[in-house]
């Protein structure tokens, strides 16, 4: 009873200390409101200019999409309507090749040997756990909610898909790893195609039984037969696979490298100007991509049960994903608010949704990171030209989800061996995925493979797939960037060493960023260091 009666007063204190701390916090945020000027207001105008308009013209688009649909515009009408857009897509993938290779090559060549390591091994750490809960999260989903119930008839077939072998496309990721020529690197991938071959095989026969001598005969065999091939589009893992040995090679020649360094860096900082000035029509693009693709896309009403579930199946597992790991995993790490930091990834993440494109939202996420969030360039240099190529953490969610979807449309029950087989191949097939727009169906074929699934079904899902693309690249975006950030924190030790030993290329000493954008400081205030405050 004592003891009962002496934990009241206890109890009652901490809750009084709680009541004074919100009505304190209260008052604060009561005088802020009260004191708010026009100047207070323009300012935050001024600052989030460049949000507000992209979350605008989304908005716009959407409204416009769905308002222009009752005109059935024709095929080419919609593609001379896309035009605007189609144009911010050439401008943003314009820039991407000579971001990629100097960013990299300058963010290698800051740090030494010993401190890129250690945030290469991060970072790879972070890739490879992030897209196995991603792989995880998705699996659990489609088992849970089963989206494929039901009958197959609902579907109309639409083409025949290329098939692919698993062997053949994972030693093309190799062989795109080490490319032959860089400068072909910039425009072609090789990809393994297939060609028939005619073979003659001698076969021995038996005329008849009382016959006893054997004759021969030649007949003809067609097989198919793998042959080297190549196919339009950038050889991003070729690229950063060389942009990282030739930027730790130029590090570790010190003076004798130094014109090199200055060259890449002097390149990167004109890359970000030419970035700032597309972000200006970055909105008007945004808001004519998301309105064509809505004229462009089929009757909704059309989209049966089943692949309606399955979209919303995708979207509730690439928000978990989104939305909860990601964040919790920042917040664990880094001890700071993650929605503080999202926030910073806006219109980086309206890029993503609109472009549907993790490699043409590069430019972009580069601003938000080192203008909004402030993370240090030797980091996003780093981190962020990998991650866009490998860290798919969407696409390995929705390879995953869309594969088991497949087999229970077609009836089959999956074994354990079958999902640890596809969750395997897609964490693995997602690293192969390029950034470019649905470039998740190809890697598709793969994980179908894998478990013998029939990959014409693949055309069962492509009616929302344009939809889903851009939700899943968002999610990547969103991956990568929440990478930069804890990443950075991990190697706050290490980076802040190098500072010292003066080994940064990217220190900005006495000069003001000459790509700010979104402003998060007065003008009268004093820029601050490439270095991190922690």
């Amino acid at each position: 009873m004592t003891q009962s009666n002496g934990d009241n007063p206890r109890s009652r204190s901490r809750m009084e200390q709680l009541q004074e701390r919100i009505r304190k916090r209260s008052l604060r945020a009561k005088k802020k409101v009260e004191n708010i000027t026009k100047d207070d207001v323009k300012g935050f105008l001024r600052r989030n200019a460049f949000v507000l308009f992209t979350i605008t013209a989304v908005i716009i688009g959407i409204l416009l999409g769905f308002s222009l649909r009752s005109y059935k515009m024709s095929y080419r009408e919609v593609k001379y309507f896309s035009f605007p857009g189609e144009l911010l897509m050439r401008m943003l993938q314009m820039l991407v090749l000579p971001l990629l290779v100097s960013s990299l090559v300058t963010g290698m060549a800051a740090l030494d040997s010993k401190a890129s390591g250690k945030m290469g091994l991060r970072a790879v750490v972070y890739y490879t756990s992030t897209t196995v809960i991603a792989v995880f999260i998705g699996i659990i989903m489609v088992l849970i909610i089963h989206p494929g119930k039901g009958s197959k008839d609902e579907f109309k077939k639409q083409q025949k898909i290329q098939q692919v072998s698993p062997a053949d496309a994972f030693l093309d990721l190799i062989r795109n790893m080490f490319p032959p020529n860089i400068v072909q690197a910039c425009t072609q991938q090789f990809k393994t195609q297939y060609a028939k071959r005619v073979v003659h095989v001698t076969m021995t026969v038996n005329e008849s039984i009382f016959n006893l001598t054997n004759s021969t005969q030649e007949i003809l065999k067609e097989e198919m037969i793998p042959i080297p091939g190549t196919v339009n589009g950038v050889n991003a893992l070729g690229l950063v696979v060389f942009s990282m040995c030739f930027g730790l090679i130029i590090g570790s020649m010190k003076e004798k490298g130094q014109a090199l360094k200055d060259f890449f860096d002097c390149l990167n900082e004109a890359i970000m100007r030419l970035v700032a000035i597309i972000m200006w029509y970055a909105p008007i693009g945004i808001l004519f991509l998301i309105a064509g693709k809505i004229v462009e896309m089929e009757d909704i009403s059309t989209v049966g049960g089943q692949l309606g579930m399955y979209t919303v199946t995708v979207i509730i597992g690439l928000m978990i994903h989104g939305m909860f790991v990601l964040p919790t995993l920042y917040f664990v790490v880094t001890r700071k608010n993650p929605f503080v930091f999202i926030g910073g990834l806006l219109q980086a993440l309206i890029t993503a949704l609109g472009t549907s494109s993790s490699s043409a939202t590069l430019p972009i996420t580069f601003k938000c990171l080192e203008e909004n969030n402030k993370v240090d360039k030797r980091v996003t240099r780093f981190v962020l030209p990998v991650g866009a190529t490998i860290n798919m953490d969407g696409t390995a969610l929705y390879e995953a989800l869309a594969a088991i979807f497949i087999a229970q449309v077609n009836g089959l029950d999956m074994s354990f061996g079958q999902i640890l087989t596809i969750s395997i191949t897609a964490t693995a097939a997602s690293i192969g995925a390029a950034g470019i727009p649905q470039a998740g169906l190809v890697t598709m074929v793969i994980v179908l493979t894998s478990v013998g699934l029939p990959t014409d079904d693949i055309s069962l899902i492509i009616a929302v797939d344009w939809f889903l693309d851009r939700l899943r690249t968002t999610t990547n975006v969103l991956g990568d960037s929440i990478g930069a950030g804890i990443v950075e924190h991990l190697s706050r030790h290490e980076l802040h060493k190098d500072a010292e030993m003066g080994n940064s290329v990217v220190e900005e000493k006495e000069m003001k960023k000459p790509y700010q954008l979104i402003s998060q400081e007065n003008e009268n205030e004093k820029p601050l260091d490439s270095e991190t405050k922690m």
